[in-house]
C-alpha cells in the first residue's frame, strides 16, 4: 500500500493536479509554486557588495597614502592633490564606518526579535 502511495508516478500526478489547482484558482497561468526558484545571475551578493566596498575605500587609501608620501619626500607632487586624496579617503572610510554601523544596528534589532 505505501509503495503505491511512494511511487514517482503517483507522487508526479499529485504535483500536476496541485499545479492544475493552482491555475484554476488564481484565474491566469502562472508559473506553479512548486517549482525551484532560479537564482537571478548577474547581481553581486550582499557579501560580495560589501567586500567591494572595503576593497574599494582601502585602495583610496592606499593611493592618498602614496601621494602624502611622495608629497613628503619632496617629488613634484601638487598640495592640491594630496590634500584632495587625503579628503576622497576620509569621506570614504567614514560612509564605510556608518554603513557597517547600520548593518549591524539592523542584526541586532533581528536577533533582539520576539519570536
Amino acid at each position: 500500500m505505501i509503495d503505491k502511495i511512494n511511487s514517482q508516478a503517483n507522487i508526479a500526478s499529485m504535483l500536476a493536479t496541485m499545479r492544475q489547482h493552482q491555475v484554476e484558482s488564481t484565474g491566469k497561468n502562472t508559473p506553479p509554486l512548486l517549482t525551484p526558484a532560479i537564482p537571478e545571475t548577474g547581481k553581486p551578493s550582499f557579501g560580495e557588495a560589501i567586500k567591494s566596498a572595503v576593497v574599494d575605500t582601502n585602495d583610496i587609501q592606499q593611493q592618498a597614502s602614496s601621494l602624502r608620501e611622495a608629497y613628503d619626500r619632496g617629488e613634484d607632487v601638487p598640495l592640491t592633490d594630496v590634500v584632495l586624496a587625503m579628503q576622497k579617503s576620509s569621506l570614504s572610510f567614514e560612509a564605510t564606518l556608518q554603513i557597517r554601523n547600520k548593518v549591524l544596528k539592523a542584526y541586532e534589532d533581528i536577533l533582539n526579535m520576539p519570536v
